[in-house]
C-alpha cells in the first residue's frame, strides 16, 4: 500500500481497466478449434458434470486431436478457466462501465455489497468450473487473472474505510469467496445464510 503526498491511504496496484487482458488474436483455424472444444465442454459438463468428464470426451466431442487440445488447454482445469472466461467478462464490464450500485456512482459500502452479490450469484451458477480452475494447484486462484481483478475491486472500495490495509482486507473477505470453501459450507449453511453472513463481513470491514 502507497500513501500520497497527503499522507492518505492509496491501494498499490494497476487501474481495474489493465487488469482485464484482451485475449490473443488467433488463426481462423485455431479460433475455430476452440470454439469447438469450449462448446464441447461446456455440453458435457452440463450433461454429466465436471468432475466425471475426461480431456478424451471433449476432444472426440469437439473432434480435435488430444494433443491439440492438450497444447491449446493444459488440463481440464485450463478448460474451467477459458470457459469462465466470458462470464467473468459481463461481471467486469458491469463493474466498470454498469449502473450503480454495482457500477460506478454508489457509496463504497453499496457498491461492496452489490458486488458481493453478484460474484456469489456468478459463483453458485458456475461452482464446479470455479473450484476445478482454483484448486488445480496450490495457489491456483491467486494466480488467476479474474482474482487479481475482483482484489483490486474490493481493495479500492475498502480504501474508504479505517482499517490501515485495503490490500490485506480484500484478500480476506474474498477467502469467503473461495470456491472450495463455499462448496464445503453450502449443503450445512444454504444460500440465504452464507450470503447473509458474507454482507455481515463486509459491513464489518468497512
Amino acid at each position: 500500500m502507497a500513501h500520497d503526498s497527503n499522507g492518505l491511504r492509496s491501494v498499490s496496484a494497476m487501474p481495474l481497466e489493465l487488469l482485464r487482458t484482451p485475449p490473443p488474436k488467433e488463426r481462423a483455424d485455431a479460433a475455430r478449434n476452440r470454439a469447438a472444444v469450449l462448446e464441447a465442454a461446456a455440453r458435457l459438463f452440463a450433461e454429466k458434470g465436471v468432475e466425471a468428464v475426461s480431456m478424451d470426451q471433449v476432444a472426440a466431442a469437439a473432434g480435435v486431436g488430444k494433443g491439440t487440445l492438450f497444447r491449446r488447454f493444459g488440463d481440464k482445469s485450463g478448460l474451467a478457466v477459458a470457459l469462465l472466461d466470458a462470464r467473468e467478462r459481463v461481471l467486469q464490464e458491469a463493474i466498470l462501465y454498469g449502473p450503480p450500485p454495482l457500477g460506478p456512482g454508489a457509496p463504497a459500502d453499496e457498491r461492496l455489497a452489490a458486488f458481493l452479490n453478484a460474484y456469489f450469484d456468478y459463483l453458485l451458477e458456475h461452482l464446479a468450473l470455479v473450484r476445478m480452475s482454483e484448486t488445480a494447484t496450490p495457489g491456483a486462484r491467486y494466480r488467476i487473472g479474474a482474482y487479481r481483478f475482483w482484489h483490486r475491486h474490493v481493495a479500492i472500495l475498502l480504501a474508504t474505510a479505517p482499517d490501515p490495509d485495503p490490500d490485506h482486507a480484500a484478500h480476506a473477505l474474498l477467502a469467503a469467496l473461495a470456491a472450495d470453501h463455499v462448496a464445503a459450507l453450502l449443503p450445512e449453511l444454504g444460500e440465504q445464510r452464507m450470503r447473509t453472513g458474507l454482507l455481515h463481513l463486509a459491513q464489518s470491514a468497512m
